[in-house]
């Protein structure tokens, strides 16, 4: 069985664990759930950011823990502080160590838009997505066929959450796409054995939606890299290991900017 296989026979159970726990009304009283959700495809394409998405992530399967010792106040801060155009937050715990709290966290103190990072395979998922502050929802186009992720998709817009779509594959770019997704990201890294490989972004580009806004996820860890995905048409950046590797993810963050802009001057 692949890890990708496993987090989501695992993420099913979870799911339905924390409906028992935590039923729709109770996600309707967040203090966020009526709140207007920022855009990410609009910060995005804001000339005076590069287009990264900083992610705060504790751990992953391929790699075990990258950074527990984190403070998520002070890092989501950080990032922003340093030309992040966005936040991402990893809230799946088992294999990535994230809570829902981080995102929550992320929220209170951040003007800016947030993405749920998660293997999202139900509607309570994204209402709960909702609730704890996310602007946008990530749906994997590997967990989902593509008639759910066209219903969860409709369903997210209709609480005005933005939509990221990732793909691996042409085959997933022409079978999951649809009317309801405002972002699509190729993702670098290949779920079922987490290798990664940048070139995937620039085989694929020719064959995505030109009316989505474009990001490339996973394994971007130098400013030459970003020039090059730029130069070829992508507008975001999703970069977590990276970033978290280091004692201090944001100022990370603030060089691999700076390096991107002094490649333009």
């Amino acid at each position: 069985m692949s890890i990708l296989n496993t987090i989501v026979d695992a993420k099913k159970i979870s799911v339905q664990e924390t409906k028992e726990i935590k039923p729709i009304k109770l996600l309707e009283k967040s203090i966020f759930f009526n709140s207007q959700p920022i855009s990410m495809t609009t910060y995005l394409k804001r000339k005076d950011r590069v287009g990264i998405i900083a992610e705060i992530k504790r751990s992953s399967p391929s790699t075990g823990v990258i950074n527990d010792k984190i403070n998520v106040e002070q890092l989501s801060i950080s990032y922003m502080q340093s030309g992040a155009s966005a936040l991402s937050v990893l809230t799946d715990s088992p294999f990535f160590g994230g809570r829902n709290q981080d995102l929550e966290i992320a929220r209170k103190f951040n003007y800016c838009p947030i993405l749920r990072k998660d293997f999202i395979i139900s509607e309570y998922q994204i209402i709960e997505a909702k609730s704890i502050g996310a602007d946008c929802i990530l749906l994997i186009a590997a967990c989902l066929s593509p008639t759910q992720c066209k219903s969860l998709a409709e369903f997210a817009k209709s609480f005005g959450l933005e939509v990221l779509l990732e793909v691996r594959t042409k085959e997933e770019i022409e079978s999951h796409t649809n009317q309801f997704i405002d972002l699509i990201g190729v993702n670098n890294r290949n779920l079922n054995d987490f290798t990664t490989h940048i070139s995937n972004s620039l085989m694929l580009f020719e064959h995505l939606p030109k009316e989505l806004v474009k990001i490339s996820e996973s394994g971007i860890t130098e400013a030459h890299q970003i020039h090059k995905l730029k130069t070829a048409g992508y507008d975001g950046f999703l970069i977590g290991g990276f970033f978290m590797k280091h004692e201090d993810p944001g100022n990370a963050c603030k060089i691999l900017f700076d390096n991107y802009n002094s490649l333009l001057q």
